[in-house]
C-alpha cells in the first residue's frame, strides 16, 4: 500500500507541469545580493556600525539554517543547538589562548569539536521523539552550557577574550572588516547551498519522509535512525562554523552563547522566516536581530513589545516572513 502511494505521488508529479529552476533562486538571490551591497551602502553612513550588525545577522543565519534542516525539514525540534554554536566559539578561544590562532587549524578544530558532541548527543537523543526528544536535547545543551561556566581556566562565568582574529595561513586578512564580512557572507552562501543540496538529494527525501512517518519510512527498507543522525551531526557541524565565526566578530566567547535561551532565540527566527523554507531561516533572523536592535533603543524591556509581535505574526503569517515572499513571486508567475 505504500509503495502504491508513493508510486501515485511520484505519477502526480511527473504530471504536474515542470517547475522553473531558476524561480526558486530568486529570492536566496535577492537576500544574498542585499547582504553584498550593505559595505557598498554602508560607505555613505556608519560604516563600522552597520558592517557590524549584518555580518552579526549572517552570523546566526548559519545556526538559523542548521536548525531549520533539523525543524523544518526533520521534525527534530531542538532546544540545544546554542551548544554547538558555544562548542565552536570556544575551541577558538582555547586554541588561541595557547597560541594557535590560524584558520587553518581553529576552523577545522571547531567543525570536528561540534561535530563530535552532536554524535554523542545524537546517538541518545535520537532514541526519543516528541517532547522527550526535546527535552533531552535541552538537558545536552544545559550540561555543556555549566561545562563551559566551571571551566575556570578559560574565564568560567566571566568568558574569555581572544586578543586577535584568526590569521589565515599566517596573513591577519580577518582583521580588515570588509574582508571579513565577505567572507561571513561566503560562509553563509556555502551553508545555504550545501542546505539546498541535501534536501533535494536522496539523503533529504528520505529525511523528508521520515518528518512525515518515520514508521513508513522503515518499512520501506530506510534506517530512519542512521538518516537522522548523520543530518543531526551536519546542522552540529554548522552550528561549530557558526560559533567559529561569531567568536572571530566578538574576540570574545561566554557560556552565554550556549544557553538554553539563546536556543530558544534561534527557534523564534525560523518560525518568524517560516520553518522548512531555508531563506525563511536567513530573513527570521535578520527580521529578528534588526527589531532586537531597534527596539533596544526604546528600552531594556525590548522582549515586552517584541513578544506580541511575534504572537501577531504567528497568527496572521503562519508561513513566516518568507511564505509572503514566495506567495508574492508564485502570484508574479501566474501573471
Amino acid at each position: 500500500m505504500a509503495q502504491a502511494d508513493i508510486t501515485q505521488t511520484g505519477a502526480a508529479a511527473s504530471a504536474m507541469p515542470a517547475r522553473k529552476p531558476v524561480a526558486g533562486f530568486i529570492l536566496p538571490l535577492v537576500i544574498f545580493g542585499c547582504f553584498a551591497a550593505v559595505p557598498l551602502l554602508s560607505a555613505f553612513g556608519a560604516e563600522s556600525y552597520l558592517l557590524g550588525l549584518v555580518t552579526r545577522v549572517m552570523i546566526f543565519a548559519i545556526a538559523a539554517l542548521a536548525l531549520d534542516l533539523l525543524v523544518g525539514y526533520g521534525a527534530l525540534v531542538s532546544f540545544g543547538h546554542a551548544a554547538f554554536v558555544g562548542i565552536g566559539a570556544y575551541a577558538v578561544g582555547i586554541l588561541a589562548s595557547h597560541g594557535f590562532g590560524d584558520v587553518l587549524i581553529s576552523l577545522p578544530a571547531a567543525l570536528l569539536a561540534s561535530a563530535l558532541f552532536a554524535w554523542l548527543t545524537g546517538i541518545v537523543c535520537l532514541r526519543t521523539r516528541g517532547v522527550y526528544f526535546i527535552m533531552i536535547t535541552l538537558a545536552f545543551g544545559q550540561m555543556a552550557f555549566f561545562t563551559a561556566s566551571s571551566l575556570a581556566p578559560y574565564g568560567g562565568d566571566d568568558g574569555l577574550t581572544i586578543h586577535a582574529r584568526n590569521t589565515i595561513a599566517g596573513f591577519e586578512l580577518l582583521d580588515n572588516e570588509r574582508f571579513f564580512y565577505y567572507f561571513s557572507l561566503l560562509c553563509l552562501i556555502a551553508t545555504y547551498l550545501l542546505c539546498r543540496a541535501l534536501v533535494a538529494s536522496r539523503f533529504g527525501r528520505v529525511f523528508r519522509g521520515s518528518k512525515e512517518n518515520a514508521t513508513r519510512m522503515a518499512t520501506l527498507g530506510y534506517q530512519v535512525y542512521r538518516f537522522q543522525l548523520t543530518g543531526y551531526v551536519i546542522a552540529g557541524m554548522m552550528g561549530g562554523l557558526s560559533g567559529f565565526l561569531l567568536a572571530n566578530a566578538t574576540n570574545f566567547v561566554s557560556p552565554a552563547y550556549m544557553s538554553w535561551q539563546r536556543s530558544g532565540e534561534l527557534l523564534i527566527m525560523i518560525i518568524l522566516g517560516g520553518a522548512g523554507t531555508l531563506h525563511g531561516a536567513i530573513v527570521g533572523t535578520a527580521a529578528f536581530l534588526l527589531l532586537e536592535e531597534w527596539l533596544s533603543g526604546f528600552t531594556e524591556h525590548w522582549k515586552m513589545i517584541f513578544g506580541p509581535l511575534l504572537v501577531l505574526a504567528v497568527l496572521f503569517v503562519p508561513g513566516g516572513i518568507g511564505g509572503i515572499g514566495s506567495a508574492l513571486l508564485r502570484r508574479w508567475r501566474r501573471g
